[in-house]
């Protein structure tokens, strides 16, 4: 009886131990993973936002706008920082650069002058471009043309591209430039375009070399080419030979109307940055090409030429019908284109 006591109380203090609950342990399990990717994910979030903001400072560095400094309030129209599509400027890229156009016409000067000016070693005068009929064809082409020029993107032997300080062109003002005057005004005033006017004084002079350069075209004396401009003096020897016969019945009307032309471009572009010059006057005074580099805000520097000037000498010795012309022209404004104003 006892035993069975014993039995009893033995069975009854025995505990089995609880059956474990797999939903706990997966729940235990799953909030784990859910810790631990709520921590990873953050730390992820961390990196890429750090970044991300230095990929951002990066890229407000790079395209921080370019400042010239010590320009004064009046001239920041006239600093330009171009963006080329077609090359980069890279160390260049801040450099300022400015615009400008030589307004001038035919045989006075211009081409030899823009040989000058792209003798130094930071400006660029890409020549004629409006020679060329279908880029003044309207107004349209005519901005769009400019745009790419002044943009850097034109580019001809005379381009120094990164490093340019001053682009340019040269225009005649039979070229688009009066017929579409206002539109082009208010290109140069928004654009921060500077005009520099240059024309002869003695227009009887520049007569007689467009006569002779349009004989040449056709007889083509320099073994079968023709040359508006010569690089010897033995070319021009042999051009200069050439004496026109000028019409004296035209001849008075012919000077009025350019003299007309150009008193009526400068009316035209009164209101533009410019700076006026004669070509007499830089024949006889070098300083003059320091003023025009002042103008463009470029160090100064001794300009050169290769070209040679073709008619020297007396305007007697050049004209067939020298006494007919003395005759038509004495006693009228134009005598004066009569006497010599430089010698070469």
């Amino acid at each position: 009886m006892a035993d069975g006591l014993c039995l009893f109380f033995k069975d009854s203090l025995i505990m089995k131990n609880p059956k474990k609950n797999p939903l706990a342990l997966r729940m235990v399990v799953f909030m784990f993973v859910m810790v631990c990717g709520v921590y990873i994910c953050s730390v992820c979030l961390r990196q890429y936002s750090a970044h991300s903001s230095e990929h951002l400072l990066k890229v407000q560095v790079g395209e921080r706008p370019c400042e010239a400094p010590n320009v004064e309030p009046s001239e920041k129209t006239y600093v330009h920082f171009p963006k080329p599509k077609t090359f980069s400027r890279s160390e260049c890229a801040c450099n300022p650069v400015r615009y400008f156009a030589i307004l001038s016409t035919q045989r006075s000067g211009s081409g030899w002058f823009e040989t000058l000016l792209n003798s130094h070693i930071n400006i660029s005068s890409n020549g004629e471009i409006f020679s060329v009929k279908v880029r003044r064809s309207n107004i349209s082409t005519i901005v769009g043309t400019l745009d790419k020029i002044y943009n850097l993107d034109w580019f001809t032997s005379a381009s120094k591209n990164e490093c340019t300080a001053a682009i340019g062109l040269k225009w005649m003002l039979n070229q688009g430039l009066m017929q579409n005057h206002e539109e082009i005004v208010k290109y140069f005033n928004a654009k921060g375009v500077s005009a520099i006017f240059l024309f002869r004084r003695n227009l009887l002079r520049r007569m007689i070399s467009i006569l002779a350069n349009s004989y040449d075209q056709n007889a083509k004396l320099l073994n079968g080419t023709h040359k508006s401009h010569v690089h010897s003096t033995h070319e021009a020897e042999i051009l200069a030979r050439y004496k026109p016969t000028l019409n004296t019945t035209l001849l008075i009307p012919n000077l009025r109307q350019v003299d007309d032309m150009v008193t009526k471009s400068l009316e035209y572009f009164k209101s533009t940055r410019h700076i006026f010059l004669y070509y007499e006057d830089i024949v006889k005074n070098a300083t003059k090409l320091m003023d025009v580099q002042d103008f463009l805000k470029v160090p100064r520097r001794d300009l050169n030429s290769r070209q040679v000037k073709i008619h020297r000498g007396s305007l007697s010795s050049q004209v067939e019908n020298w006494v007919d012309v003395e005759k038509t022209l004495k006693g009228t404004r134009y005598e004066s284109y009569l006497h010599e104003d430089y010698k070469m």
